[in-house]
């Protein structure tokens, strides 16, 4: 008679006030302007929206981002006001000053209160002006932080157009970067670039992220064979991926559920559900259940994941054995958690606004595994939790790191734990192989911070301070 292996522990899940205790969604402008450039985001709410989006968002007076506030007054409120005319004055004057590829109107919390129908509105609008006009709802009531860039997508994915472009067309529309690219090469070189690819059926990216995340995630593809058709969003609208019935489509960050929800049935796509690319044993499970899907056989991915985590071996020594407890702010707790598991750390639980477990599903199993293979215990995932019950329990665990929302970090360090802004995570480049160490250097600062203070005998001077 043998001893079974041990099963892995299953995932408990909790839902506590109902409540979003993050930053507010219409924050997304902040990256979706800079990534799309030729948009134009114009929110509609109150000046307490503006207010926000100034101070934070960081916008100098000089600088003119593409983006810009649409005041809702006392008289619109009340419906004194036509809606429809004042918004066709802003949008042609948008048109005049910058001419768009589109505009995205950006519904807050008081458009819903008020029900100001933005998706009746724009279509005439849009026929007017002759510029497409994009409606997303991003109020802080039905979504939390990251999922205002989800619903812009979402929007997005159905102006997606249904044909690839013939070869004749995507000649002649050939950017400027593709053809100095191509510039002094031979055609035979251009073909066998082309080569290196496995014939398989087209493959969208969904999910904003910079440029150079675009490029090497593109990249680790191509090694495999995986040729990828396009992102969305794409650096212009104009240049939206064709998506048509049966093509694959596969997202980059876990907050994207709407946008994965409109592809698969509005457009008929399928979607590909894996691991999220962000740390290097997220990376090769991202790559190796695309490469399954196309029936490819990865290669070198253990040899380069094994490299990297040897290249970051002097932070993992500093977050072997430390405990840490995410409260929940931007969606990608499950996924850092998972990483940081890896890393040798522990985590008793896991608050996130927002847990759609069918698209995050991959990501979960994998959460166990990884839980399983290091030998800790399962993360307890608190869904919408209750920031008050959440600070008796920090303060009960003592854990070492606290991943929270901006509001909570200054108490927190008041009383003694260490903390990190989640938004940080946010605004950080964190996914694929070679941005692991941008993520251990953000976890632990604090970490070394506290250790270079204590080496100062920062906290005698403080004693006597106090006397």
């Amino acid at each position: 008679m043998t001893l079974a292996d041990p099963q892995p522990q299953a995932l408990q899940f909790e839902c506590e006030t109902g409540n979003y205790h993050t930053f507010c969604p219409i924050s997304c402008v902040a990256w979706l302007y800079q990534k799309i450039e030729d948009s134009f985001f114009l929110v509609i709410g109150t000046k307490t929206c503006g207010y926000f989006l100034q101070n934070a968002m960081g916008v100098m007076i000089f600088a003119e981002p593409r983006y810009a506030m649409a005041e809702l007054e006392e008289g619109d409120i009340s419906a004194q006001l036509n809606d429809y005319e004042e918004l066709r004055r802003l949008c042609e004057q948008v048109k005049r000053d910058r001419n768009p590829s589109v505009i995205v109107f950006i519904g807050t919390c008081t458009t819903e209160i008020i029900k100001m129908d933005l998706e009746g509105l724009a279509p005439k609008l849009e026929s007017e002006i002759g510029i497409p006009i994009v409606v997303a709802r991003a109020n802080g009531l039905d979504y939390a932080f990251t999922q205002g860039e989800d619903t812009v997508l979402a929007a997005m994915a159905q102006r997606c157009p249904t044909k690839a472009p013939t070869a004749d067309t995507e000649k002649e529309e050939r950017n400027a970067i593709q053809k100095l690219m191509n510039f002094g090469r031979k055609q035979e070189e251009i073909k066998q670039q082309e080569s290196e690819y496995v014939d398989h059926a087209p493959l969208v990216m969904f999910g904003s992220v910079p440029d150079p995340i675009v490029t090497q995630l593109t990249l680790e593809l191509k090694k495999q064979g995986v040729k990828v058709s396009g992102w969305l969003p794409s650096k212009r609208y104009t240049e939206l991926p064709a998506i048509e019935e049966g093509y694959y489509v596969s997202g980059v960050n876990p907050f994207l559920s709407r946008t994965a929800t409109t592809l698969m049935r509005r457009r008929k796509a399928k979607l590909i559900g894996s691991p999220f690319p962000i740390g290097p044993d997220g990376t090769r499970a991202w790559v190796e259940k695309i490469c399954s899907v196309f029936n490819i056989e990865p290669k070198g991915l253990e040899e380069r994941e094994a490299k990297i985590w040897e290249s970051v071996e002097d932070y993992l020594k500093l977050v072997r054995g430390k405990s840490v407890f995410f409260m929940g702010d931007n969606l990608l707790e499950i996924s850092l958690a998972r990483f940081l598991i890896r890393c040798g750390m522990t985590c008793e639980e896991i608050g996130i606004p927002y847990m759609d477990k069918r698209y995050q599903a991959a990501e979960l199993d994998f959460l166990v595994k990884t839980c399983h293979e290091m030998g800790v215990s399962v993360p307890k995932i608190v869904e919408k939790p209750d920031n008050y019950n959440q600070l008796q329990r920090i303060h009960e665990m003592k854990p070492d790191l606290v991943i929270t929302g901006m509001a909570h970090a200054n108490p927190l360090e008041a009383r003694g734990i260490s903390t990190k802004w989640s938004v940080e995570f946010t605004f950080a480049q964190i996914h694929g192989f070679s941005n692991t160490r941008d993520i251990l250097e953000l976890v632990t600062r604090p970490m070394r911070r506290n250790s270079a203070l204590e080496s100062m005998g920062w906290e005698k001077l403080v004693e006597e301070a106090k006397v």
